[in-house]
């Protein structure tokens, strides 16, 4: 076993934010015997809506932090992150496995069940402006069935930790309004902080419109690496906790990840 299967090291989940709860949610789930380190560069948050250069500036000071605290993957746990630098991560961090996300949009048309049937593809707006989702949709949507709507106000509730109804549900609405839902087959939900209003996207959309995130798909791939690497395992499930590399021991906003673990957790029900 080389030094990246050695059992004490990490799994690292990278994001900006909050959002890349909703990966460390199910990676705890379908990996219960992995330890994590989970980062959020809350002092830059959001990504979104910054200039491209300056988020890769960013995410690079936050990859050195990880990867001295001696992990053996990382997944990038943030579509627009991804999207901007997940390809110099992997040429500057040659032996470790970087997991990257992007919007699940070959699961979602896989949903399309007729003829004129349309798929939403949601994300922050620097996701949808990089080039390496429009070739993506590109080599997929050969019907032209693709729309692209940025949800920039999901991200803001979610930092807030406001979750409630009656202050997403108007935002969504107002969003959706020039659009006739029932055209759609499925939503990609292209952003990981999206899922955690899976519940108010649930009320507004019709029954019938499948919601999908490519968190299944990229803890598969983890999965898949880490089993190549002898390096499956060793854990307990312990996860610590990095707001732009100060370790979170005790305190309000540990409480709060705790609480957002709880609420990932209603959601499944």
């Amino acid at each position: 076993m080389n030094s990246m299967g050695e059992e004490s090291m990490q799994i690292a989940v990278f994001d900006s934010g909050l959002g890349g709860m909703t990966v460390l949610h199910d990676l705890m789930k379908r990996m219960p015997d992995e330890d994590y380190i989970y980062y959020a560069d809350t002092a830059h948050v959001p990504y979104g809506t910054k200039p491209k250069e300056e988020v890769k500036k960013y995410i690079f000071e936050s990859m050195d932090f990880i990867v001295h605290q001696g992990v053996k993957a990382i997944v990038i746990a943030c579509n627009t992150a991804t999207s901007v630098a997940v390809q110099g991560l992997r040429e500057k961090y040659k032996d470790l496995p970087i997991i990257g996300m992007e919007p699940a949009v070959k699961p979602a048309l896989e949903k399309k069940s007729q003829s004129g049937r349309r798929v939403f593809v949601t994300a922050t707006a620097l996701t949808l402006r990089e080039e390496k989702l429009h070739n993506l949709i590109a080599k997929l949507d050969g019907e032209n069935i693709v729309d692209l709507l940025p949800l920039p106000g999901l991200v803001e509730l979610a930092e807030k930790f406001s979750f409630e109804e009656k202050l997403v549900r108007p935002y969504l609405e107002e969003v959706f309004a020039p659009y006739h839902l029932s055209d759609y087959d499925a939503i990609v939900l292209g952003c990981t902080h999206f899922p955690f209003f899976k519940d108010t996207f649930r009320k507004i959309l019709p029954p019938e419109m499948a919601i999908v995130d490519g968190n299944i798909g990229t803890i598969k791939n983890l999965q898949h690496q880490l089993q190549e690497r002898n390096a499956l395992g060793g854990g307990s499930g312990q996860v610590i906790y990095y707001n732009s590399s100060i370790r979170l021991e005790d305190g309000e906003m540990l409480e709060h990840y705790k609480g957002l673990l709880k609420r990932l957790d209603s959601l499944e029900i």
